[in-house]
């Protein structure tokens, strides 16, 4: 009996053109690892690895040539079922300029290990008895497409709105923020702002104070990440409680997590298990936020439901959340059938909706 890994590269569609600061977004590539046992081919263990173009750490040219090593490396290693520890195998296998690799074979290691059912952390949220808070994401546009996904989500129930900011006119961002709050107050309706580094180290802390005038919750990234004196000078400063999201990106060793939030000391942290090497290191970074009083919540980094669904499991083993950052699912035409789904601003696990992986059978996996 021994395991083999490998993958498929997967194409997945928007439903939409979707707005950030880098671009419009139409279709994202994921690699979707598959494991399994060369006498039993009924259990299969599933993961995501989902580089993002410009912002992943391993956005690079040789990303799948890399992954195809890996895939070989791990077959060559003729590991023997309940003889490996997931860990071991990482810091052999996988290095850490590959985040998203290491998030796709630590998440597919632990569903092989649980029996290949999708269920790597056995909790209330996977029995159905328990749902995650979200919030409602306002993907960035013309201020009629924004106004559209705002009634949207607030008439599907969402209680906590994030709005992409810095690639339209800031007046007209201004105003989106204070038609909400015309019809809503914070304590009805809380906003969240994502200005994914945009804003100029000469006019970030003016704006700051503009967009503090809205009662925000919190400001993700205002300016460009790899500046921490000056993020650090923001944070002490800001009116408004400042989240780091790409400033992260890159270390991934625990000193360096550890220097990194003592010195800039932000409100929040982002984790985003794609881009930050997996599972194991948000365990680091959720123990470092808490030795520093920083608090923090997950996201999902445009993943299909197989990555969503691994970080939504692990997003559960925490009590008293506040909404995280769990709802790209709905937004690709060819998406994973699965057995989550949203309903009014929180994520949820239904147990007898059973999973298809229909879409990807009909692509051939890539043995390398």
């Amino acid at each position: 009996m021994s395991l083999r890994a490998d993958y498929l590269k997967y194409s997945l569609h928007f439903r939409f053109e979707a707005g950030t600061s880098r671009g419009i977004l139409t279709e994202k590539t994921s690699y979707i690892i598959r494991l399994t046992d060369d006498e039993d081919p009924s259990v299969i263990g599933y993961g995501e690895c989902g580089p993002l173009k410009g912002l992943s750490y391993d956005d690079r040219p040789d990303f799948e040539e890399q992954l195809s090593l890996n895939c070989q490396e791990f077959n060559d290693l003729d590991l023997q079922l309940f003889s490996w520890n997931v860990s071991i195998v990482l810091n052999q296998l996988i290095s850490p300029q590959f985040p998203s690799i290491l998030f796709g074979f630590e998440t597919a290691m632990l569903d092989f290990l649980a029996g290949g059912r999708r269920i790597i952390h056995e909790t209330e949220f996977t029995n159905g008895h328990r749902t995650l808070p979200i919030n409602g994401l306002i993907w960035m546009g013309s201020p009629e497409f924004m106004r559209q996904q705002i009634d949207d989500k607030l008439r599907d129930g969402y209680t906590t709105l994030k709005l992409k900011i810095g690639a339209i006119d800031f007046e007209q961002e201004c105003d989106l923020l204070a038609m909400i709050r015309e019809r809503f107050t914070p304590e009805q309706i809380t906003l969240r702002v994502d200005a994914n580094g945009a804003f100029s180290p000469d006019d970030a802390m003016k704006k700051l104070e503009r967009l503090a005038s809205y009662g925000l919750h919190s400001i993700e990234q205002p300016i460009r990440a790899g500046q921490p004196d000056l993020m650090a000078e923001l944070c002490r400063n800001s009116p408004l409680p400042i989240a780091l999201d790409e400033e992260l990106i890159g270390q991934m060793e625990y000193v360096h997590k550890f220097r990194l939030l003592k010195k800039i000391q932000p409100q929040f942290i982002i984790l985003k298990p794609t881009l930050l090497g997996g599972l194991r290191h948000c365990d680091e970074w959720v123990e470092v936020a808490g030795r520093l009083n920083i608090g923090w919540w997950l996201t999902s980094a445009l993943e299909s439901n197989i990555g969503l669904n691994a970080i939504a499991q692990y997003t559960a083993q925490f009590k008293n959340l506040i909404p995280q950052g769990l709802g790209t699912g709905q937004l690709y035409f060819n998406n994973v059938d699965s057995p989550l789904a949203i309903e009014h601003g929180h994520l949820r696990y239904d147990p007898a909706q059973p999973w298809d992986f229909t879409q990807l059978a009909n692509s051939s996996m890539q043995s390398r």
